[in-house]
């Protein structure tokens, strides 16, 4: 007998930020496969006996593939039970969700997904900033920072990701901005442009800066430079911010 999986997406780490039926989920699990960002509190909430399992993947770290997370996640759905895909932000944005959906499909194993706060817009409440304006921003794109090597994508719509009416947030951004700096200044967009990073978003140490892509990619070569990259999650904005 199959058990089923609850595709539960935590938000960006309070979990004050959890949906009610995502929270629910959580206490009735008899196992759950949780992202590092998902960790923590919001673990708290499951049952004692429930099996918790790490499967988090992050940058320049050892981390599981995800061939190894989908089979995981099916082996624990073949032996019955509840089972909790938690994952950090929405899965459903940068969240190597469609995979999993699909090992579960192919497992012949039901599901459902429960969408969650991502990053972006809890960032932007973060900084008491609206992600579009009336006048000024309407059209918000997300884009990805890297693509499956670490390096930034070569496919990349310039055109759309230079447009200063627009607002841009990149996801797991830090490693690869100074090169897409270059391209949007190639692509026509000013390096004044108003420009955002926040790291470790509702968590504790969370930090939000605040300049122009001039000033953020030169702070970020000089981190390199210095070897001081932090491994702290990031999310670089930029565009019509103000």
């Amino acid at each position: 007998m199959s058990g089923f999986v609850s595709f539960v997406s935590s938000g960006p780490g309070d979990p004050e930020l959890l949906t009610l039926r995502g929270a629910e989920r959580i206490r009735q699990a008899d196992a759950i496969l949780f992202d590092d960002l998902s960790a923590g509190p919001i673990l708290d909430l499951a049952r004692p006996e429930c099996d918790l399992i790490g499967v988090g993947k992050r940058a320049g770290r050892p981390s599981p593939k995800q061939d190894h997370v989908s089979q995981l996640l099916v082996d624990h759905a073949r032996a019955g039970g509840r089972v909790v895909r938690l994952k950090s932000g929405d899965g459903g944005i940068f969240g190597r969700l469609e995979e999993e959906l699909s090992a579960c499909r192919a497992a012949g194993i039901g599901f459902e997904i429960i969408p969650g706060v991502t990053a972006a817009s809890a960032a932007a409440a973060a900084a008491q900033i609206p992600l579009t304006r009336r006048l000024t921003a309407r059209r918000l794109q997300f884009v990805t920072g890297h693509d499956v090597t670490g390096a930034l994508p070569e496919e990349l719509n310039m055109a759309a990701l230079a447009d200063a009416q627009a607002v841009t947030a990149v996801y797991m951004a830090r490693r690869t901005f100074v090169a897409l700096a270059q391209r949007l200044e190639a692509a026509g967009l000013s390096l004044e442009t108003s420009a955002m990073m926040a790291e470790s978003i509702s968590h504790p140490d969370e930090v939000i800066w605040r300049g122009t892509m001039r000033e953020l990619a030169a702070q970020i070569t000089e981190q390199a430079a210095s070897g001081a990259i932090p491994v702290k999650p990031a999310l670089i904005f930029y565009g019509a911010l103000a």
